[in-house]
């Protein structure tokens, strides 16, 4: 797939996530409600403030293959504890107090943040197809190496300036071996 032909779905991704995010929006909760402490030495009050979670038996997925997007097939039947969309995560029920897994979700709503809806979408869906799936993207190996220092109890720091640093590479990197 090329990334233009992927460009052309953007919209209507957009889309499925905002109707999505808006039929689920009266079970939102504040993230401050969970009352993590660590969180807080990791991400801005802004970011933790702004954030919000939604736990449901399954987390939604996009219906890609629906939308002319066979490729993401796998992605699509995927069994994910979270996902995130804007500033807005889907959690499974069993996985709502898991603090690691919300500081990994947090990693996506700056992704979110920095690049914009059409931005992370396209570098996200270009992440997952160059790479190979789901767990080689290059936006979740950041999430994941991101909550692996987190859960080795590392000095806290402030993630939000490596994620845009690491996304200012990575998103142009990936822009260029799709073409």
């Amino acid at each position: 797939m090329n990334a233009q032909l992927l460009l052309q779905k953007i919209p209507e991704i957009n889309s499925w996530i905002q109707h999505t995010v808006a039929a689920h929006s009266s079970r939102a909760r504040p993230l401050h409600e969970y009352a993590f402490r660590r969180l807080a030495d990791f991400y801005s009050a802004e970011t933790l403030n702004s954030s919000r979670v939604i736990t449901v038996p399954r987390v939604p997925v996009p219906p890609l293959t629906a939308m002319g997007l066979a490729e993401f097939s796998r992605f699509e039947n995927g069994d994910y504890r979270g996902i995130t969309y804007l500033n807005t995560y889907f959690l499974q029920n069993e996985a709502a107090s898991d603090e690691s897994l919300h500081f990994h979700e947090l990693v996506h709503v700056v992704q979110w943040q920095h690049l914009g809806p059409d931005r992370f979408l396209l570098g996200y869906a270009l992440g997952h197809l160059l790479a190979g799936g789901y767990r080689a993207n290059p936006f979740e190996d950041m999430a994941f190496s991101l909550q692996t220092q987190f859960d080795e109890n590392v000095a806290p720091f402030k993630v939000e300036p490596v994620i845009r640093q690491q996304l200012d590479q990575l998103v142009p990197a990936l822009l260029d071996r799709a073409r």
